[in-house]
């Protein structure tokens, strides 16, 4: 039976980079053409209801053991894509049998994964660790995630484990913001749900920002500079001077735990008009309806500078903590504590500091908290697995199917 490492690394091979500039759904054919070699696999499995529907989500269906029909119907669901901040293609992983702690070198690239930058690694030794040679990411954000459903699914229907109805989903464009938007909730059937998508193995994660974009249109007065004297409103200057009015201390490289933050992303434009573009994060609401405020405070106290409609912010909402309603089924929480007991770890709930799918999922019906998959430094060439940590989320990953199986319809219950 192929092993999660064995899968894994199959899987890493597949370009899957989301791109929001395409305006597609997908946003890019690689995430369509992984999904279909992984409905093969699945059929393989002998799962049912294979499907990937036009928006490019891959979904199936594992039907109960007989007599375990009456069961909660059980979600585990992954993303197809991974991040743009580096290349997806022609990744190349570096398999480090039983590290022993040190530098490690990134192939011949010159990067290396150092103890003293990324201190995990001290609590990593004897693991056999899969690395990048430097030059891409690694995919671990979420190929793991997906490697270890499959495996999980597929020790459960080898050993013949009872269970009760599984519904798998892999989803694309997690990385833009965009996997759960065309997601069928209603037609994935699944009663509760778990996303498999980053962090160290044992965690299980339920807190989330509410986060937000705040878009500045700044529009200025473009005049030659020779005859600009009361006339120019430079455009660029009003930018800077509206990011200087942000906390430098509330900004994301100074801040963790449950700390919000403003976050500038994109600055364009030229004298006679710019564009500054903030992310607003926060895992306590009120805060987070602070900062909006706060958004338009600044548009305004620069209206009265520079005249009215110098600036003016429209704010979009993104997604919301998923602790409001994860906290309704504390049940989920605890099964899959139980779970990572019984895989030989300890569990922890770290504050998620970005969102997941679950977290639109959870306020669009489904609940749907987070489990780690053994993966660090998403999204760039710095990015590494566990092989040891993959293995314990598939134990993990069993057991919660295992619980599911044993509880009845209408709700998790022991």
């Amino acid at each position: 039976m192929m092993k999660v490492l064995e899968r894994f690394l199959r899987y890493t091979a597949f370009d899957t980079r989301s791109d929001e500039a395409t305006g597609k759904h997908p946003s890019t054919p690689g995430q369509r053409y992984f999904a279909e070699s992984l409905a093969g696999e699945l059929r393989e499995l002998g799962l049912q209801e294979i499907r990937i529907t036009k928006y490019g989500h891959l979904v199936a269906a594992l039907p109960p053991t007989l007599g375990y029909e009456d069961a909660p119907v059980l979600g585990l669901i992954a993303h197809l894509d991974t991040a743009g901040e580096a290349s997806g293609a022609n990744i190349r992983p570096q398999v480090v049998e039983r590290y022993s702690g040190g530098v490690l070198a990134l192939g011949q690239s010159g990067k290396m994964l150092d103890p003293a930058i990324f201190p995990v690694l001290n609590r990593l030794h004897g693991h056999t660790l899969v690395t990048t040679d430097g030059t891409t990411l690694l995919g671990a954000d979420d190929k793991a995630g997906i490697a270890e459903i499959i495996t999980a699914v597929a020790e459960i229907i080898a050993a013949g484990v009872p269970h009760g109805a599984i519904r798998l989903a892999f989803t694309p464009d997690e990385e833009i913001g965009e996997g759960a938007r065309y997601f069928d909730v209603v037609g994935f059937g699944a009663d509760y749900a778990y996303t498999v998508d980053g962090g160290a193995a044992g965690e299980i994660e339920f807190q989330n920002f509410h986060a937000a974009e705040a878009t500045f249109a700044i529009r200025g007065r473009s005049v030659h500079p020779g005859t600009a004297r009361g006339v120019m409103r430079n455009a660029i200057k009003i930018a800077g001077e509206l990011q200087a009015l942000f906390p430098p201390e509330e900004a994301p490289e100074h801040t963790d735990g449950f700390d919000g933050f403003y976050h500038p992303v994109r600055l364009a434009g030229g004298v006679g008009e710019a564009e500054l573009v903030v992310l607003l994060r926060d895992h306590d609401r009120a805060r987070f309806e602070t900062r909006k405020e706060f958004c338009r405070t600044a548009a305004e106290t620069l209206n009265r500078r520079y005249g009215p409609g110098a600036v003016a912010v429209a704010i979009r909402d993104q997604y919301a903590n998923m602790e409001e309603v994860i906290r309704r089924h504390p049940e989920l929480i605890e099964i899959a504590e139980q779970a990572i007991r019984e895989a030989g770890l300890e569990p922890v709930s770290p504050p998620i500091r970005g969102g997941t799918d679950g977290a639109m999922l959870s306020f669009r019906g489904l609940p749907c908290p987070n489990l780690g998959t053994g993966g660090y430094n998403f999204h760039g060439e710095y990015e590494f697995a566990s092989v040891q940590e993959m293995a314990a989320c598939v134990r993990i990953l069993r057991g919660i199917i295992v619980a599911f199986g044993e509880l009845r319809k209408g709700g998790p219950q022991r």
